[in-house]
């Protein structure tokens, strides 16, 4: 038998269940979260090879674990709300942390303070893009020459974070030139996100998230 419009307007709302924090996928971006305040200590090593050798091996697992976490939510469908907001926040904290540290080192030349400039101006400005858009219901996808950014300027920080070569290889020279090679990716990704949203508010149209 149907409800009555009475009953209908009195029957409770349904309530959504509470997303849990502390699944395995948010536990592993929190843990990447704190890498960054040990980065911190960069520029306080000095000559010790011991020191940069376990930061750079920390950053590079900690970001080995951005592609863990977002395969396991994505698998074991424990994709939340807060691990949308973490992830990025927590890839943002640890290149910026580690751009500044490296150039507060030494690492990166003075004449690359430019391009760590244009790294963490664009990361800043396509976060501010998305939420500006995410009101509008217009949803951002991250895009390949994004993805491929992130991925030069990991390699990047990596190998300026080790002191001396590896494995045969000039590890700071390697790193100079995937930071040349982020940097250009960085400009190319952020002028897509900027104009295809433009494009498309000059078009007069909003995308919903299912388009």
């Amino acid at each position: 038998m149907a409800n009555s419009p009475a009953e209908a307007a009195t029957a409770p709302t349904p309530v959504e269940p509470a997303e849990r924090l502390w699944n395995l996928p948010n536990t592993i971006t929190i843990v990447r979260t704190g890498v960054v305040p040990i980065l911190l200590f960069f520029p306080f090593l000095g000559p010790s090879r011991a020191g940069s050798q376990f930061l750079a091996w920390l950053f590079i697992v900690a970001a080995i674990g951005d592609l863990v976490d977002g395969w396991l939510a994505r698998r074991g469908q424990m994709v939340t709300k807060i691990g949308k907001l973490l992830d990025p926040l927590a890839d943002k904290l640890l290149v910026s942390t580690a751009l500044i540290v490296l150039l507060a080192g030494g690492r990166i030349p003075s004449w690359g303070t430019a391009m760590v400039v244009v790294i963490i101006g664009r990361e800043l400005a396509v976060t501010g893009l998305r939420g500006f858009a995410s009101a509008d219901g217009h949803i951002m996808a991250a895009t390949w020459p994004g993805k491929l950014k992130t991925l030069m300027q990991n390699i990047a920080i990596g190998a300026l974070l080790f002191p001396t070569p590896q494995w045969g290889l000039p590890a700071h020279r390697i790193g100079l030139v995937f930071l040349v090679i982020a940097t250009a990716l960085t400009l190319w990704s952020g002028y897509g996100y900027f104009a295809t949203f433009f494009g498309r508010e000059g078009a007069g149209r909003a995308p919903k998230e299912n388009e």
